[in-house]
């Protein structure tokens, strides 16, 4: 396919990566449309990327009426879970509105709060929301563990293309309620990990971006967006066995600088 952007800078900056041992898959959207693509259809463990369609399945179960961002969670023992968050190391018997739970799985991609949050919605109405936003390759296959499958459970998987794909579904207003949407993207611009996405954004006048982030062993991947002039420039990064979890975050930094500079 012949493209009148460059993106030079992005190959490059992958086959520098890919260089390391690692398999990178990338799927970018510019602010004008086009689109660069580089293993944008091979699967790739979601990790804690799988978490945008369930943020969309609940915001859309909330425009039904079916769930309140107002109701409360007790939380409980048997609802922690190993991993990424807060919740595992508090006590039993805390109130949080599932407003409260939505934040903490985008915020900090708490894995607790991110299973009470599947409990409540089912595996198979996220699923179902995720082929209706055309996510025919993803899955949500099982709840967060912090580590890899085991005996046998199904995988949560994740196609490049269909992440950049729901970005702009996000962006445009069409993934659920222009309301929810915007909500959505406001729990995504509350990431707390801006070492890869934004790694290379200025401190001072730093430009609107949101993103989730993916993280197990041998796995690093991020998942956003950033407003430039032009618009927005939509990110679907997975890093599967890079030298370690740093280098990982830097090659996405790497990558979302080398579109950046695409743009200028």
């Amino acid at each position: 396919m012949t493209l009148s952007k460059s993106w030079a800078g992005v190959g490059q900056t992958i086959a520098a990566a890919e260089a390391t041992g690692a398999i990178i898959g990338v799927s970018i959207i510019s602010p004008t449309g086009e689109r660069f693509v580089h293993n944008g259809d091979r699967r790739f463990v979601a990790a804690s990327t799988v978490k945008i369609p369930i943020l969309i399945e609940l915001l859309r179960q909330v425009d039904k009426g079916e769930q309140s961002i107002r109701e409360e969670h007790v939380l409980r023992g048997e609802d922690k879970a190993k991993g990424s968050g807060v919740l595992a190391q508090l006590h039993d018997g805390i109130r949080l509105d599932i407003g409260d739970l939505a934040y903490l799985m985008m915020s900090i991609s708490d894995n607790t709060a991110t299973n009470i949050l599947i409990e409540r919605l089912g595996i198979d109405r996220i699923n179902a929301t995720m082929r209706d936003l055309g996510m025919t390759g993803s899955t949500l296959g099982r709840k967060m563990h912090g580590r890899h499958v085991v005996n046998g459970e199904q995988e949560n998987w994740a196609l490049p293309n269909e992440y950049s794909m729901v970005i702009a579904a996000l962006l445009e207003g069409r993934a659920a309620s222009p309301s929810a949407c915007e909500r959505a993207l406001e729990l995504m611009e509350m990431q707390q990990n801006d070492r890869r996405i934004a790694r290379y954004l200025p401190r001072d006048g730093r430009p609107r971006w949101g993103s989730k982030t993916g993280s197990l062993p041998g796995v690093v991947n991020d998942v956003g967006f950033i407003m430039t002039a032009r618009g927005a420039l939509i990110l679907s990064v997975f890093c599967e066995g890079p030298p370690d979890a740093h280098t990982g975050e830097q090659i996405i930094g790497d990558i979302a600088k080398a579109a950046l500079d695409s743009e200028s």
